[in-house]
């Protein structure tokens, strides 16, 4: 079996594009793989093209050799949208591997751990801008069967906030976890918005309110700062989502950056490269939670890696999304007691629909977190959380 060729696919889903690619063989088997960069689709679609020469001709069970081989020649290695498109390929061929050989993907990677992941809610607060509408898309959300919900209640802030903006904020958080009570899991994310005081001052407001963690509360080029906060706050930090490969996490484990780490599958190099993040996190006993708001291919992707991966403790659902994710891939999420069921399907178990994809073409967005309107996420016509 030889690599014939690499496609790339992008779908509009409202609050950015779907980046999915597939590879194909002379065999007939392909293999999808998912690169959703968020504003930067269409650099990291081309990222994927230029891909092709490592593999065309070449066997596409060599996973290793590839990813090895891909990273050595990038003489300006790492960032964003080398490793995303490297992520998108070496995705796609451990999804032709489990095809070919008739296993999901976590039988490759050691085999089954557990059978189901507990799940969070990202995206259960569309449109909500209110404290009382927050509480009650919260209430419709737990009813739904989550047990964890993950938002952002911090406006337009940047770098700093005011006692008026942060009253408001934690007046949202309180409005929340008293329509959800005790037995929710509380995440609030910081989109990596606050200088070191701001997120010190924040950290200590959300003590009261027992959060399972502060997410992302400084940008992620500050490892140092991370690290400081965490010392200084009773609060847990999670972060990771923007760091690349394995060799950033060994200074973000070495400075002691935070309690939870979240690379992102599409993002950080790929499956087997979240392996081995996860196995240094797990050297220093700390959980691993990757982050997963993207399409139908990346939560694929990282429900393998659930599957197999002992100190996995918690996937991330975007629970409201486009109506048409069932229209342009086969995925079929099940969710029951709260956490989310890990297929059985040979490969990744999911496909793309390109004809599918193509009613849906690509449409410039920009970043809405800074502008006041972070929870226009979905279009009014997409499902309730209560549906999910």
């Amino acid at each position: 079996m030889i690599v014939t060729d690499i496609k790339t696919y992008i779908c509009h889903c409202y609050r950015t594009n779907w980046v999915f690619c597939r590879v194909e063989t002379d065999s007939g088997i392909y293999g999808v793989g998912e690169a959703t960069l968020e504003y930067r689709e269409l650099t990291v679609a081309q990222a994927i093209l230029e891909l092709k020469r490592y593999l065309v001709g070449k066997n596409p069970h060599d996973i290793e050799a590839f990813w090895h081989d891909t990273y050595r020649d990038a003489y300006w290695r790492g960032g964003p949208v080398l490793m995303s498109a490297l992520s998108a390929v070496e995705m796609a061929l451990w999804d032709i591997k489990g095809k070919d050989l008739g296993v999901p993907v976590y039988q490759l990677l050691g085999g089954k751990v557990r059978d189901r992941i507990p799940c969070y809610a990202n995206g259960w607060f569309a449109p909500a801008k209110r404290p009382d509408e927050f509480a009650a898309k919260a209430k419709e959300t737990v009813t739904a069967g989550f047990k964890g919900l993950k938002w952002d209640p911090f406006g337009s802030a940047w770098q700093t906030i005011n006692k008026k903006e942060l009253t408001a904020s934690i007046q949202c958080v309180e409005a929340v976890v008293d329509a959800v009570g005790d037995e929710v899991e509380i995440l609030i994310e910081g989109h990596g918005r606050f200088n070191v005081p701001t997120a010190i001052r924040i950290a200590k407001e959300l003590e009261r309110f027992n959060i399972l963690w502060f997410e992302e509360p400084l940008p992620p080029d500050n490892k140092e700062g991370l690290a400081e906060l965490r010392r200084k706050v009773n609060v847990p930090i999670a972060a990771g989502e923007r760091l690349y490969s394995r060799y950033e996490f060994r200074e973000f484990f070495r400075l002691g950056c935070a309690d939870f780490i979240q690379p992102d599958v599409s993002h950080a190099g790929g499956i087997m490269e979240l392996r081995k993040i996860a196995a240094m996190a797990e050297c220093h006993h700390i959980p691993f939670c990757p982050h997963n708001p993207s399409g139908p291919v990346a939560n694929a992707a990282t429900l393998q890696l659930a599957a197999c991966t002992p100190n996995f403790a918690f996937i991330e659902t975007m629970s409201s999304d486009v109506p048409w994710r069932s229209e342009i891939s086969t995925e079929q999420v099940k969710i029951e007691d709260g956490c989310m069921l890990i297929p059985d399907k040979p490969g990744l178990g999911v496909d793309i629909i390109p004809d599918a994809i193509g009613n849906h073409p690509y449409t410039p967005k920009d970043l809405r977190h800074y502008r006041g309107d972070l929870t226009d996420i979905r279009p009014k016509e997409a499902k309730s959380i209560v549906s999910e």
